[in-house]
């Protein structure tokens, strides 16, 4: 049989297997224990294994005989003080990872049966799983650019379009990504500027000593040119319509990008400066375990949830960027 095209190498998993893997909260609830209690339960507060089962306690099923409280297999995750049942949670876990533009609180709020703020909110905390932490530098060759997400004029009142001077990226976010030819990793994240000083600092961040670094003939990576102790640069010049020359490319992160404007346009429609890293983080994130098949990547997503939290005061928080969605 002819081999389908895309990642059809990796084992999917159907809604009727879905639903079958989760027919009830007991069986959502067995599958979230045996990824997190692996070895045997143990205590999401203190990690101790001296527990014993509480039947009278349906919300808090165990009872911690070191440090004396009830929890559950929520307990001590960003799944800790959530009402919505964990088949629920399994459920929009497998839209998120399966939807190759992600999911929209709208659709998640009528596809699980919850208020569209309770979706909003699941979706931000399953994000939480792709947020940034320290990982190792890239060997390279790395491919290095930056792009910009939201702020068309033509989508801005008269009166927010006078506020804006120059030409091109005025008015938009910025994100500065990088991808690992070696691995096909990528890192990415919002840059509130990308000047020499911010994006060769994401280069020395991200990258190995010794490494090849390729990027487009901005002036502001013309820095790493002279960093000839460090990292061997090649540029292409774009603005010259050159955009491959020899192994000189951006190729392979652009192609993200691509991705996250698809999504941008075609599922969120509007994303805020304010949270637009958190939608960042998770196509990172998904694009660097594309390789599983689907419960693998279910797997992956629900271990990256442990020892994580986020209150919901935290995620509306000011975080001195713009909470007005753009287009």
């Amino acid at each position: 049989m002819k081999k389908a095209p895309g990642k059809a190498h990796r084992t999917g998993l159907t809604l009727m297997q879905l639903f079958e893997m989760f027919p009830d909260e007991t069986e959502a609830s067995k599958w979230f224990e045996s990824i997190y209690w692996e070895d045997g339960r143990k205590c999401g507060k203190c990690h101790s294994e001296n527990t014993r089962e509480v039947k009278s306690r349906k919300p808090m099923p165990y009872w911690c005989k070191d440090c004396r409280s009830y929890f559950s297999v929520k307990t001590g995750t960003v799944l800790a003080n959530s009402n919505v049942p964990l088949r629920k949670w399994a459920i929009a876990i497998y839209l998120c990872l399966t939807s190759l533009k992600s999911v929209s609180s709208m659709k998640l709020h009528r596809d699980i049966g919850v208020s569209q703020p309770t979706a909003w909110f699941m979706l931000h905390r399953i994000r939480e799983a792709w947020s940034n932490e320290p990982a190792e530098e890239f060997d390279g060759p790395v491919e290095v650019d930056e792009t910009y997400m939201g702020g068309k004029r033509k989508n801005m009142s008269n009166s927010k379009r006078k506020e804006l001077t120059g030409r091109g990226p005025v008015g938009k976010t910025a994100v500065v990504g990088a991808k690992d030819r070696a691995s096909n990793e990528v890192r990415a994240q919002v840059v509130a500027s990308t000047d020499s000083r911010t994006l060769v600092g994401f280069v020395e961040e991200n990258t190995s000593k010794g490494a090849i670094v390729y990027t487009d003939d901005s002036p502001s990576y013309n820095r790493l040119s002279t960093m000839f102790n460090k990292y061997i640069h090649e540029s292409v010049k774009h603005s010259v319509g050159e955009y491959v020359r020899m192994q000189a490319h951006t190729n392979g992160v652009e192609s993200f990008w691509s991705m996250l404007k698809r999504a941008h346009k075609g599922t969120f429609h509007k994303i805020s400066p304010k949270h637009l890293n958190r939608y960042v983080q998770e196509f990172a994130g998904k694009h660097n375990i594309r390789e599983l098949g689907t419960i693998g990547q279910m797997r992956d997503t629900v271990l990256r949830l442990v020892g994580r939290n986020l209150l919901h005061r935290r995620l509306v928080s000011d975080n001195g960027l713009s909470s007005m969605s753009r287009s």
